[in-house]
């Protein structure tokens, strides 16, 4: 089967899905469905085209085994290479610093501080247990604005590499990404500490967070990949990914609860996936509430759609890399 085939089953998928979401939307995807036909549609297709690419994308690998087993094997030669960056990553980050690898600890606890003054005397939102809901969302989408914009750019900034020896290209994002993890661990720490001090209520769901932290790695890896690859060719993404990182943030609920959305933007926030990676962690870590099998299923959906479009632009388009560089 040629690409055309499979571009052409993940048109048809997603006509097909459209219809089906249009007309039968779980009320636990949207929590309900939104009464503007407009909002209706602009759901049912986004997650229509979601279920689409995780289809053919997995009917890609069942069906070209030799061409996974290669890169697979590929990826497993340079498995050394791969640990030996992310080490450099996290030794760069805190080489010549007094406090070293204790700025992963206060970065998260001082930026948590002031956020928690402002919007405790400015803009007084009735949130319990304010500082611990603001921290567990900054957690998890910061680590998602770090990685993405480390990955962003870590095939350009490693040109002097691939113009000299063959490395496989995908190595170069994961490998930034791994080190947001590592950073992602340390903020963890600080979540906990938090939590400890204000004496907010700890639930043994807590256990859990290594779940929704699978999905937003996924998510992020698969939009890092996809970054690194498109700003190769079009060097002005770096800018304008800045502005729709501020956009998604403010889309968001990390310092604002979501009650005071109105109807049209709440509805409209449930195309972001980070709002439903934050929630999915707050009811772990905050609110002592496992999350059900759809908010599973869209958490999921929505990283495995990025994965799939990052790895299959990634593989596709690395050999004209050295060309642009």
């Amino acid at each position: 089967m040629t690409r055309k085939h499979y571009a052409g089953m993940t048109i048809i998928l997603s006509m097909m899905f459209f219809v089906l979401f249009f007309f039968y939307m779980p009320i636990e995807v949207d929590g309900y469905r939104p009464d503007n036909v407009v909002l209706l549609i602009i759901n049912a297709g986004f997650l229509a085209v979601t279920a689409a690419i995780v289809i053919v994308f997995s009917l890609f690998v069942a069906v070209r085994k030799d061409y996974v087993k290669r890169h697979l094997s590929t990826f497993s030669r340079f498995r050394h290479l791969l640990f030996l960056m992310v080490k450099r990553d996290f030794v760069a980050r805190y080489k010549r610093s007094v406090l070293g690898v204790m700025w992963s600890l206060l970065n998260p606890l001082m930026t948590m501080l002031v956020l928690t003054m402002v919007f405790s005397t400015l803009f007084r939102f009735d949130i319990p247990n304010f500082p611990v809901y603001l921290l567990s969302g900054q957690l998890i989408f910061n680590f998602f604005n770090e990685s993405t914009n480390l990955a962003m750019n870590s095939i350009v900034s490693n040109a002097g590499i691939i113009r000299k020896i063959y490395v496989p290209k995908y190595i170069f994002p994961i490998s930034r990404v791994l080190s947001s993890i590592v950073n992602l661990t340390f903020a963890f720490m600080a979540f906990l500490l938090v939590v400890f001090v204000t004496r907010a209520p700890i639930h043994w769901t807590i256990l859990l967070v290594p779940i929704p932290i699978l999905y937003t790695f996924m998510f992020s890896l698969g939009i890092g990949m996809l970054l690194s690859s498109l700003v190769v060719f079009f060097r002005d993404l770096t800018h304008i990914y800045g502005i729709l990182t501020t956009f998604l943030m403010f889309m968001t609920p990390i310092f604002y609860p979501v009650s005071i959305l109105p109807d049209n933007v709440f509805n409209l926030i449930h195309l972001n996936p980070m709002f439903h990676y934050v929630s999915y962690f707050r009811d772990l870590a905050l609110y002592g509430v496992v999350p059900g099998i759809w908010a599973n299923i869209i958490c999921l959906g929505f990283a495995l759609a990025a994965l799939c479009c990052g790895l299959y632009v990634t593989i596709s388009q690395q050999d004209k890399y050295i060309l642009y560089l």
